[in-house]
């Protein structure tokens, strides 16, 4: 796909496999930035926490961040925390190579509703991102509205639209206002704190609520 001025290009491919619903990457390339955003969603019948890459550089610029994001809440949900991020901690950035450990490692899940638990997690997982993805602002620029919307609802987040039928205020109630319109305002991310609001557990020790801190 080429951007609206046909400067840019955009590059997408997606896979699965038996224990994966989902391995997608995009590519951007502009003559002023080139923008790598690859993801790994397990099925359901795993709750392995999502792998998200993400690498962005400009002249100027070089941002490089990698990530697991739970499918469970981690702070309140403490055996959910052990059994996959406690050895995360002293492993720094081979988090690509623990993941596909964790992903290998995992037994399926045959308790339906834990599977249904798992799909709904990960299902409010897509829903936040589809809607407060930070990349939203860049793909609107480059290809227009239609499109952008199109591409984080049916590629960057597929599964929005097919793994639950709960729509974004259902998820986060918090966000919506008193005239039923959505707060557009950001959350915790890329907000600065003179201390760390985390433990030495890494346990969430501020002020802000586990959905705000989470995604």
């Amino acid at each position: 796909m080429n951007s609206k001025d046909v400067k840019g290009s955009f590059s997408m491919l997606s896979f699965e496999a038996a224990k994966i619903r989902l391995l997608r990457s995009l590519i951007i390339q502009t003559e002023t930035m080139q923008v790598l955003d690859f993801t790994v969603f397990p099925k359901a019948e795993y709750d392995v926490p999502i792998f998200c890459a993400n690498f962005f550089t400009s002249a100027k610029t070089n941002i490089i961040v990698l990530d697991l994001n739970p499918v469970h809440d981690i702070i309140n949900q403490y055996e959910y925390k052990e059994k996959y991020f406690k050895s995360l901690i002293p492993l720094g950035l081979k988090y690509a190579e623990v993941w596909l450990e964790l992903i290998c490692k995992a037994v399926k899940e045959t308790d339906e509703s834990q599977i249904f638990h798992n799909l709904e997690a990960q299902h409010r997982y897509l829903t936040w991102r589809a809607e407060k993805d930070p990349g939203r602002g860049v793909l609107k620029k480059l290809i227009g509205d239609t499109l952008a919307k199109d591409m984080l609802r049916s590629f960057l987040f597929n599964g929005v639209d097919e793994l639950g039928s709960k729509t974004f205020n259902d998820y986060f109630p918090q966000y919506c206002c008193q005239e039923g319109n959505l707060n557009k305002k950001g959350n915790i991310i890329g907000k600065s704190f003179e201390n760390r609001p985390w433990n030495a557990r890494g346990e969430f020790i501020g002020s802000f609520s586990w959905i705000d801190v989470d995604v």
